[in-house]
């Protein structure tokens, strides 16, 4: 029996897998198996009513999970597999357990594009729920050490998937009640889903239905010093663009490409951190593109957003 297959049999029995996905790396359980997404929330010290992300392989597996619109699928169509998550009414009966849903009528549901996410996906034959692999309210791992390093503890098996390309979680959209709002930015840029759907509203009471809206998260132990032109004494430093190399500066992307820092932003905040600064000094990065995503996790690790 090779990994997968292992993997899949583990969740089978209702044991948790470390598995990759092109955002970060999540800890998965089976969907449908309440003890075993119980796990999943233990594991991570995660509350209860911060619902998880049904990961499907495709959209015909997502619409046996979810109610899907035309824009919904529309969305699906233009942008699956890949960083965006789709908040939709859960189907009666569907196999995403309450506790997932964190009792709501909707469900989040996606399709990641990473090949050994893909592989697990098929070979389990059936949704799993796979927020990231940190403990609550800590950086997402996006190497699988970290990943060990944050829950390994709980997972019966670990797949390696080498380093993130993306490197933060999916962008979250719902798509209910004749609306399309951003929940949260992350790894697929607002102007490109607008192109799709047209302008794209703000999350207003529907902000419970998406993870990751925690007002503290994504949160090292060192406290954040957000649009800093240079770090004071004794801080560490996540540059972004030109800057002089030091033994505690990070450069988010000398080049000042988003991608690229959105790629960076947790392992070089794990890595400054470990350094135990006085603080982690944050350069300014631009709001659009990916930036949003970005400035959002900063806000969170700094335990403020706005």
């Amino acid at each position: 029996m090779d990994e997968i297959q292992a993997a899949a049999e583990a969740l089978r029995r209702g044991k948790l897998v470390l598995m990759p996905t092109e955002t970060v790396y999540g800890l998965a359980a089976n969907a449908a198996d309440s003890a075993a997404v119980a796990g999943v929330f233990q594991a991570k010290g995660r509350p209860s009513f911060n619902p998880l992300i049904a990961h499907v392989a495709d959209l015909a597996a997502a619409t046996r999970v979810a109610d899907l619109d035309a824009r919904a699928v529309a969305l699906a169509k233009a942008f699956w597999p890949g960083p965006l998550t789709i908040v939709a009414p859960a189907l009666p009966g569907g196999p995403v357990c309450d506790l997932a849903r964190a009792g709501l009528d909707s469900v989040a549901v996606r399709a990641p594009a990473h090949p050994v996410a893909q592989a697990l996906l098929k070979a389990f034959g059936g949704p799993l729920c796979a927020p990231s692999a940190n403990r609550s309210g800590r950086p997402s791992p996006t190497t699988l050490t970290d990943a060990i390093a944050e829950t390994g503890f709980a997972a019966a098996a670990a797949l390696e998937g080498g380093p993130c390309a993306v490197g933060v979680e999916s962008t979250v959209v719902s798509v209910m009640d004749g609306t399309v709002r951003l929940l949260r930015p992350g790894g697929l840029a607002r102007e490109r889903i607008e192109v799709v759907v047209g302008r794209l509203t703000e999350a207003e009471n529907d902000a419970m239905r998406s993870p990751g809206r925690l007002v503290r998260h994504y949160a090292p132990q060192s406290k954040l010093r957000l649009d800093a032109q240079a770090p004071l004494p004794g801080e560490a430093y996540l540059a972004f663009g030109p800057w002089p190399e030091g033994p505690m500066v990070f450069n988010l992307s000398p080049a000042s490409d988003l991608n690229e820092a959105a790629q960076r932003l947790f392992s070089t905040l794990r890595a400054a951190d470990s350094l135990a600064p006085l603080a982690i000094a944050v350069a300014p990065i631009p709001g659009w593109g990916l930036g949003e995503a970005i400035n959002d996790r900063l806000r969170r690790a700094a335990g403020f957003i706005g």
